[in-house]
């Protein structure tokens, strides 16, 4: 007599699906649970918060570097000559505080579901950041038109140093302004996730509380 052999029977792992899907479901991250697109693609606004908070973090530091080796450069040395700061430099001050002062008026009216006001401050923040950036350029054709250079001596060193490293940083919030200008419509109509205005507004703010603070370490005579 014949005997039939019956296939064992597979055990299926917990948390797997009958249809070919991963040990966690679809979009499973291997670690007990789902992943974000198992858990409807939310990511928690505190998650871009926390992100901004690191990166700010981190650029303190950074400029807290340059301050202490200007200062030891600066006590330490009998070289030193202090530049005379353009005064283009004190107007560009203003238009980046305009420029903040617009932002934040930008996320108050999101907030509010003015849309066309959100817009149009949103426009104006961004022209102003374009402005300020210019206005840099300017400060520095100044000094290069006076002689003054990168290595002329150790106050224009490190002048040109602190202002091109805030350029730089700033040139990143000015991209992330730029694709709030760019996805303006979908945020006023709430298609698309408004936290990008909070995190955006934070960082260009801090933008502004770090230059305050560079133009009165590279003004204030010590």
């Amino acid at each position: 007599m014949a005997t039939v052999l019956t296939p064992p029977k597979l055990i299926t792992p917990a948390g797997s699906n009958s249809s070919g899907g991963n040990w966690n479901g679809f979009g499973g991250n291997g670690f007990g649970g789902g992943g974000p697109e198992a858990r409807g693609g939310r990511v928690p606004a505190r998650t871009y918060h926390t992100g901004m908070w690191m990166a700010l973090v981190a650029i303190v530091m950074l400029f807290a570097a340059f301050t202490s080796a200007m200062v030891v450069r600066k006590g330490g040395s009998s070289d030193w000559t202090a530049i005379a700061i353009p005064r283009i430099l004190y107007f560009n001050t203003m238009i980046l505080l305009a420029s903040s002062a617009a932002l934040e008026a930008s996320r108050r009216e999101l907030a509010a579901g003015m849309a066309g006001r959100f817009k149009m401050w949103l426009y104006a923040a961004a022209l102003l950041g374009v402005g300020f950036i210019g206005g840099q350029l300017v400060a520095w054709r100044e000094l290069a038109s006076h002689g003054v250079y990168l290595s002329t001596n150790p106050s224009s060193s490190f002048f040109y140093l602190l202002t091109a490293a805030h350029g730089i940083h700033l040139l990143g919030g000015l991209i992330a302004l730029f694709y709030l200008v760019w996805r303006a419509p979908q945020l006023a109509s709430g298609l698309k996730k408004r936290v990008a205005v909070d995190v955006t507004a934070l960082y260009w703010h801090f933008m502004d509380g770090l230059w305050i603070y560079l133009l009165i370490l590279l003004t204030v005579r010590l």
